[in-house]
């Protein structure tokens, strides 16, 4: 397989809205899904969306290691997964905040509010339907991955600008800041997956 290049904000497959796939078994579908497998995991990332590797498509990968989950059922450690064509829906009304990155933006982090927990649907790698109710680090991903299918970057979901920042300069100096929260959290997105905020 093969590690592709990721592409950066300001490029305009970024901005655009996915094309749906209609045939997920389709060999430069099934092509694709490997190398973005390899690419996330060579980046360290727990998500990758097709338009970040210059295919506009609706597909992401996306996983949630076991030092994610929750005490949230719907918040538990998440295999490597493939998601075509996804429709996602908020279930209640539950917003809660927490540090993303993406591999689009690298070296930045900045907080974002997500639905708690949301109901996705779509297409395995196989083409089989799936749908899975999510909660948590695992509702995070797959709404940054989701975004990305739909031509928007995590910056745009901020509401306070100033808690964007470089990622080792919010280490060495943590904003004080509150955060809506679920009742068991411990969220935050880097897509990177080794630190406290993964990248997607």
């Amino acid at each position: 397989m093969s590690i592709l290049k990721i592409a950066r904000m300001g490029h305009p497959v970024l901005r655009r809205v996915a094309d749906r796939v209609e045939n997920p078994l389709d060999p430069e579908i099934q092509r694709l899904i490997a190398d973005m497998k390899d690419t996330m995991k060579d980046a360290g990332g727990v998500g990758l969306a097709a338009p970040q590797v210059f295919q506009s498509k609706a597909i992401m990968v996306f996983y949630v290691p076991a030092f994610r989950k929750s005490d949230d059922p719907d918040d538990a450690e998440i295999p490597l997964s493939v998601l075509i064509n996804p429709e996602i829906e908020a279930i209640g009304d539950e917003i809660v905040d927490g540090w993303e990155g993406c591999l689009s933006i690298p070296g930045l982090q900045g907080v974002v509010p997500r639905w708690n927990k949301i109901r996705y649907r779509g297409l395995n790698e196989y083409g089989d339907e799936v749908e899975s109710i999510a909660g948590g680090f695992h509702a995070r991903v797959v709404q940054h991955e989701y975004d990305h299918l739909i031509g928007v970057m995590y910056p745009e979901r901020m509401e306070d600008m100033t808690l964007l920042g470089f990622a080792d300069e919010l280490r060495d100096n943590p904003p004080e800041t509150t955060f809506r929260q679920a009742a068991s959290s411990g969220e935050g997105l880097d897509e990177n997956a080794d630190d406290d905020s993964k990248e997607a």
